[in-house]
């Protein structure tokens, strides 16, 4: 049965301001694992296994270390000239994830750059993720790559399905996956149904957020979510589904009658 993942970068943010600080929170609203944005330049590895050792919780998912933010670096996967930073930035996550217990990473691809065409930065993302395969085998660690709609992040590269689709197949390992975000998926395709039943077979963990205010899936907007879990469900999907939204409430627990209404569990 799927299980839903606190995101602890979208949830909890009256706790505390940093990750660490929102564990006890999560797990006192029934959560047993989380998810999160890259944690390192607020709270040391070693703090956040401590924290989520104390609530009890695992975790799931770990975003990649992205660079600075400050100046609008999201990652380098395909950014072609940046393979030492990228390769440096997954060895720190690597090393942040192997402390705090995770063994699932999501890997930004970069900003679609004004001087580099689209295929030469395809090819650079291809490059990049085939070249640490063997070392996320060693590691016993899966990564993902997410499409993500150029509304909410405008100059993202991997914004497309079609992208992503292509990507992986060139990568051609089980080490590398698709994270699915219903929430992106609608805003990019739509065509819900019978994307996530032709994605099945790459979905390495998924996420969701109703369209288009990003609230919870039991708020008012356009995805039917008691459908979207049901398609999920019937194409064998078994993992974990993130908690990646705007809470309609301070107070969460209020927030998640949806999980057990929808059959899904903590």
């Amino acid at each position: 049965m799927m299980r839903v993942s606190a995101n602890l970068s979208w949830l909890f943010k009256d706790a505390g301001s940093s990750v660490a600080e929102r564990c006890m929170h999560a797990g006192a609203a029934g959560f047993k694992v989380v998810e999160s944005d890259w944690p390192g330049d607020a709270v040391s590895a070693d703090e956040l296994r401590a924290a989520l050792q104390d609530a009890g919780l695992q975790q799931v998912l770990l975003n990649c270390c992205q660079g600075d933010t400050s100046a609008g670096e999201c990652g380098f996967a395909a950014e072609p000239g940046q393979e030492r930073r990228f390769h440096d930035t997954l060895q720190e996550t690597l090393q942040y994830a192997a402390t705090i217990g995770c063994n699932k990473i999501h890997i930004l691809s970069g900003r679609k750059l004004e001087d580099s065409n689209t295929a030469a930065q395809e090819a650079t993302l291809i490059e990049n993720l085939r070249s640490i395969v063997p070392l996320l085998r060693q590691l016993d660690v899966t990564a993902v790559i997410e499409p993500i709609n150029p509304v909410s992040r405008p100059g993202y590269f991997l914004n497309s399905y079609d992208t992503a689709c292509r990507v992986l197949e060139a990568v051609g390992s089980d080490r590398v996956m698709l994270q699915l975000d219903v929430f992106h998926l609608q805003m990019i395709a739509g065509n819900i149904t019978n994307t996530i039943n032709k994605l099945a077979p790459i979905i390495g963990h998924v996420q969701v957020a109703q369209v288009p205010g990003r609230g919870e899936p039991s708020s008012d907007g356009e995805i039917n979510y008691p459908h979207v879990f049901t398609t999920l469900r019937n194409a064998g999907y078994t993992g974990f589904v993130g908690c990646e939204y705007k809470p309609s409430s301070s107070n969460i627990a209020d927030t998640l009658s949806w999980v057990s209404q929808y059959g899904l569990e903590f």
